[in-house]
């Protein structure tokens, strides 16, 4: 074969390549890993390291606040911090039963980056639902790689397209209060960690550290261990409570449950003042504080503490708690799934230290809407604005319809 004839098969190869990549289905199933391998060779090239410390603060006068709408600080409340808790549990609640275990649902293995839509599609067949994750990815992450779903953003989509159920997710969960949802038949879905298998490593160091959402369905008391439909590793896994509270601490303890409207007071009954969303949210930013107290060295405490008193819109004791979570040290991607520390830093006017955060949380997760939206908004401040919008841009690209980026686009004049 003349050298002619070897190029022209090159290029033909290439052309044939960059067309069956333009077909959905292919698209689809190898456009995420693309991202990946584009990660991994980012990061051989430029180790990125371990999640960076706090940049310290000068003293300076704070910039006006700017009036942001945000899905993702929604949970924002304008209350005072209450200073009593009533009793979580109410006393004449029955202790739950030594057992109790739910039918399986169909089991859903996850698509790439989709364990969220896949568990809650399994919860809501056990409500009757016929449909299928891909049905509710389409809506809250049309983007294969997209490589996080929020609980806010779950609770919208059942809200949406699934009205004739309720849902309701809080913080601060516990042992015992899964285990009488689950005896009164409501499946929970907990957001836990879990560690990734070596071939979906992301880079040459790669802690293989990762969220994760379980559907819980049963638990026993005789061996200490829940059931969960694990969408990762397969149907009714069992999971010791000793490793389902270490896995869950990272994420507030953060539970999810449906439930039909007539079972509202069955469900009010069963989480007792936690109902309450403030109640819940200082219960557990107490629970926080006490757990920094018995181990100071606790960098997933101290991290809790600071997203309980960004609800409550304390941003520089958020912040301090946060900063000494990285201090401690904090996996490689937990700025791919929570945003507090984005927040804090914006209220709190530390501009330099929202740059080199989200830099970071950018170089290990480039497909992160919520994090391009944040940067955006700390390169306006910067006063880069065609930087702040390109980032917006960026975030619809991972996200098309985002609305907080829609916000932030025609706050300043521009057009998606």
């Amino acid at each position: 074969m003349t050298k002619r004839n070897i190029i022209l098969s090159v290029a033909g190869f290439i052309m044939l390549a960059i067309l069956l990549y333009q077909i959905p289905a292919i698209n689809s199933r190898l456009s995420w890993r693309f991202e990946v391998a584009r990660t991994y060779v980012k990061n051989v090239i430029n180790p990125v390291g371990n999640v960076p410390t706090a940049i310290p603060q000068p003293t300076m006068p704070v910039t006006p606040t700017i009036a942001i709408q945000s899905t993702v600080t929604t949970a924002v409340v304008t209350t005072t911090i209450p200073t009593t808790i009533p009793t979580t549990i109410p006393p004449t609640l029955a202790p739950p039963p030594a057992q109790a275990l739910l039918n399986s649902p169909p089991y859903e293995k996850q698509t790439a980056n989709n364990c969220g839509p896949a568990a809650l599609s399994m919860m809501l067949h056990m409500f009757g639902w016929s449909g299928s994750q891909k049905d509710i990815s389409e809506v809250i992450k049309p983007v294969n790689g997209d490589r996080n779903v929020n609980p806010e953003e779950m609770a919208f989509w059942v809200r949406n397209y699934a009205g004739w159920l309720r849902i309701e997710y809080r913080v601060g969960g516990d042992l015992e209060t899964l285990k009488r949802l689950l005896a009164a038949a409501y499946p929970v879905i907990v957001e836990s960690t879990t560690a990734l298998n070596r071939e979906d490593s992301g880079w040459a160091d790669d802690d293989l550290w990762a969220a994760h959402y379980l559907l819980l369905t049963g638990y026993d008391d005789a061996t200490q261990t829940f059931t969960a439909q694990d969408t990762y590793r397969g149907p009714d896994k069992k999971i010791s409570y000793t490793q389902l509270e270490s896995e869950w601490k990272p994420f507030n303890y953060l539970y999810m449950i449906v439930y039909l409207p007539e079972q509202e007071e069955e469900i009010k009954t069963i989480l007792g003042s936690n109902w309450d969303p403030d109640l819940n949210r200082q219960r557990t930013l107490e629970l926080a504080q006490a757990a920094t107290a018995a181990d100071p060295s606790d960098a997933f405490a101290w991290f809790n503490v600071g997203s309980n008193l960004v609800y409550f819109e304390s941003y520089d004791d958020a912040n301090a708690a946060y900063d000494k979570s990285r201090e401690l040290g904090l996996p490689q991607r937990m700025f791919r799934y929570q945003f507090g520390p984005f927040l804090a830093n914006f209220h709190a006017n530390r501009n330099n230290d929202l740059l080199a955060l989200t830099e970071y949380a950018l170089q290990r997760t480039e497909m992160s809407e919520e994090t391009w939206l944040w940067r955006g908004w700390a390169l306006y401040r910067d006063g880069d604005l065609n930087g702040a919008i390109k980032a917006w841009r960026k975030a619809l690209s991972v996200r098309p319809g985002y609305e907080d980026a829609l916000y932030a686009l025609n706050f300043v004049g521009s057009t998606p």
